[in-house]
């Protein structure tokens, strides 16, 4: 993917590449659960779902610290050097991202 490309990804796009990840996370399940998984399709999968766990955990801190914003109930937890919350063990906030690669 060109660095320019990167910078125009809509909500849609988004969606669509959400949508498609967790449909080939699926399919990998399911062949992985028929036996018929390859080890590439393992380690896909592995990634996969890696990927989808850090989206969810990203969309909870989201939604907790929109709640606390608008004077709601909600858990986060703060590291002492940063506004920005994490969830420990979990992973997901942008604070806990690896640096990114330009690849």
């Amino acid at each position: 993917m060109k660095p320019e490309d990167r910078k125009n990804r809509t909500p849609a796009m988004l969606a669509a590449i959400g949508k498609v990840t967790l449909e080939k996370l699926e399919s990998i399940a399911s062949k992985i659960r028929d036996d018929v998984a390859t080890e590439a399709d393992r380690h896909n999968h592995e990634i996969l779902g890696e990927i989808v766990a850090l989206a969810s955990n990203r969309v909870s801190v989201s939604e907790n610290e929109s709640s606390v914003e608008q004077g709601g109930d909600a858990w986060t937890e703060r590291t002492s050097h940063s506004h920005f919350p994490h969830i420990r063990l979990h992973g997901g906030a942008l604070e806990d991202d690896p640096l990114k690669m330009n690849l």
